[in-house]
């Protein structure tokens, strides 16, 4: 059913032979790491490799049990009811992935319950049926652990339906080969912005909220791809996003001079 190019993964661990056993038994899947870190690439390429087709949910806080499942519409002047992407993955054997489990309400998610655990399946109350899962179906939600908060954070009894893979950023020669791939620099320019990504990681404590992730450093590499210097790259794709506070973007771009020159540009 994936009839398109593999996208580029390097795996870092064991999360692909983790992730195709636990579809194999028809495991739900939990993916835990930091924002950037290649999740849901990951989830692309396992979708490739199993052959098959991958349904995304970007959740958020006003995502309804109905916007999962379904509702009824009006169409044409008569009222039909129309598969939400939970109910269209499980009805395709589909692989449905829900991207940021945790910004979706807590009374939305309850409705994973029995899908993720031997039951398999999906009670759709408005048509008043029970959907038992396709052959394929698979269900994969990942979140960010250091946003977890008491408001925030998935409930134990649907952390324990499913596998859980945790994730990290890949070793520097890995991630600085995942950069040439995905920015089209030179190897050089690559491993000069991984260590300025590796520097920015190590300042634990030091007020930002999320550490330079390999995303931002693909961003930076596509600008110089460009023509941008690889400082101009870094202030406008690593330290702009990171933070709007003024101290900590000063001290990011003494940074930046350090590990790839001072030459910004105008600004």
């Amino acid at each position: 059913m994936q009839d398109h190019i593999r996208p580029y993964y390097v795996a870092v661990a064991n999360e692909e032979r983790v992730f195709k056993a636990a579809f194999q038994q028809g495991l739900s899947i939990l993916l835990k790491g930091p924002t950037g870190c290649g999740k849901t690439r990951f989830v692309e390429a396992m979708a490739h490799d199993l052959d098959r087709p991958l349904i995304t949910v970007a959740c958020h806080d006003d995502l309804t049990t109905a916007d999962l499942v379904g509702r009824f519409l009006l169409q044409g002047g008569e009222t039909k009811w129309v598969d939400g992407p939970l109910t269209r993955a499980v009805r395709e054997g589909a692989i449905c992935y829900l991207d940021e489990v945790v910004e979706a309400r807590q009374d939305t998610t309850v409705v994973l319950h029995p899908l993720a655990d031997y039951r398999r399946q999906l009670p759709l109350e408005r048509l008043g049926e029970t959907l038992a899962a396709a052959p394929g179906f698979c269900l994969v939600v990942s979140y960010n652990p250091g946003y977890q908060s008491v408001l925030k954070d998935l409930k134990d009894s649907t952390r324990q339906r499913m596998v859980a893979i945790e994730f990290g950023f890949p070793a520097p020669d890995v991630e600085e080969r995942i950069v040439v791939n995905e920015a089209g620099v030179s190897l050089e320019q690559a491993a000069n912005l991984v260590r300025l990504g590796q520097a920015i990681r190590r300042l634990e404590g030091g007020g930002l909220r999320e550490v330079a992730s390999t995303r931002v450093l693909i961003a930076a590499g596509r600008l110089v791809a460009e023509g941008l210097t690889p400082a101009e790259a870094a202030r406008a794709a690593i330290a702009g996003p990171l933070t709007d506070d003024a101290q900590l973007t000063s001290g990011l771009a003494g940074m930046i001079d350090v590990y790839l020159g001072s030459q910004a540009g105008s600004a």
